[in-house]
């Protein structure tokens, strides 16, 4: 069929509606069709699509505007008044997962990069997927959605030193001062983004967007906030961070204003209909082979997965005096991992599962 990036789009767009409708019909997330439509066009299906670099770029975006909308969510005054949630909550349940992993990995026999990999994938979950559903199911302010947006916060958190960490262990072959070095560069860098970026915010955002609120265009106010968005995510990319990173603070910047909620409704056609394309290029990923071949090997490891992490996370909540209705609900929301797996192909990470 080629690599024209427009015919694939529409192929994708068209299947996506009649999949999507599907879905729904039969009362199945939206999420689910979308991951259904990548396994259908990818190579694991008809094939009609077999190179994806050029929809996973688009689709890239929409993770890039949905943490601009968290960030619009969660200003810093808000993060301030939820520390518990993010930072107490959060870091309990990041390092008690990613330590229990650890553990299993190395009584596995899993070299250390690898299980420092595995564990960091395993202690976060996706924010993509358990935003939109706490979203579409009007729980995102509930008790147990608060929370687990908290959690979920503190995650993105964690995922920028996890981003930095992974292609210096690809890179080091048992340098640990080289290792220590890139490390501490990277974290260097990663503070001064969030000075600039604070700075920025307060004395750029605001009068830019008064005086484009000024003119009464609602055409110049939407080019507007997309410039403000990719143009945070180009530059915390740029310095050799995430995208998302960047994406998520011009939000917080601009949730201090009083233009956040004509911003979030503004971006939201873009997100849904991008982040529907992520989810498309996570079903092109799936390989039917492999699946089949390895199929009760996949169940278990997945119900083991949602077992572990599913009680870590309701016992932890416990701890932190949530009810057992609003911890199950959370360790409901969080048993699963994330969309992080699929990035480590892109930094050049290669897992080697060597035996001790």
């Amino acid at each position: 069929m080629g690599e024209h990036i427009l015919l694939h789009i529409v192929l994708l767009l068209g299947i996506a509606v009649l999949t999507v409708s599907v879905s729904r019909r039969l009362h199945f997330p939206p999420i689910l069709g979308y991951i259904i439509v990548g396994i259908i066009v990818g190579p694991s299906g008809f094939g009609w699509i077999q190179n994806e670099e050029n929809i996973s770029l688009l689709a890239e975006f929409g993770i890039v505007f949905l943490l601009f909308a968290i960030g619009l969510e969660f200003s810093l005054s808000q993060m301030i008044a939820m520390r518990k949630q993010v930072f107490g909550l959060g870091t309990a349940q990041v390092l008690t997962t990613g330590s229990v992993v650890y553990l299993i990995g190395w009584l596995a026999g899993l070299d250390t990069n690898t299980n420092i990999v595995i564990a960091g994938a395993f202690a976060l979950s996706s924010t993509a997927i358990v935003i939109k559903q706490l979203t579409e199911q009007s729980e995102i302010h509930s008790r147990h959605g608060r929370a687990t947006v908290g959690i979920l916060i503190f995650q993105d958190i964690m995922a920028i030193p996890l981003l930095i960490l992974i292609p210096a262990l690809a890179m080091s072959q048992g340098g640990e001062n080289e290792l220590a070095i890139t490390l501490g560069i990277s974290f260097l860098k990663g503070i001064l983004v969030v000075v600039i970026m604070h700075l920025i915010g307060r004395y750029l955002l605001r009068p830019l967007f008064h005086e484009v609120a000024s003119a009464k265009s609602q055409e110049l106010f939407t080019l507007t906030v997309l410039t403000v968005a990719l143009g945070a995510a180009a530059f915390t990319e740029e310095m050799g961070l995430s995208m998302t990173l960047g994406a998520f603070l011009a939000g917080m910047m601009l949730s201090e204003t009083e233009y956040r909620h004509q911003i979030e409704s503004d971006i939201r056609p873009f997100q849904d209909i991008l982040l529907g394309l992520f989810f498309v290029t996570v079903g092109m990923l799936i390989s039917l082979d492999v699946l089949m071949k390895h199929f009760w090997i996949v169940v278990l490891i997945t119900l083991a997965i949602f077992v572990i992490k599913g009680m870590i996370i309701y016992f932890i909540s416990r701890l932190f005096n949530k009810t057992p209705g609003v911890s199950a609900r959370i360790s409901v929301s969080l048993s699963q991992v994330g969309e992080f797996w699929t990035g480590l192909n892109d930094l050049g990470f290669h897992l080697q599962f060597t035996a001790r």
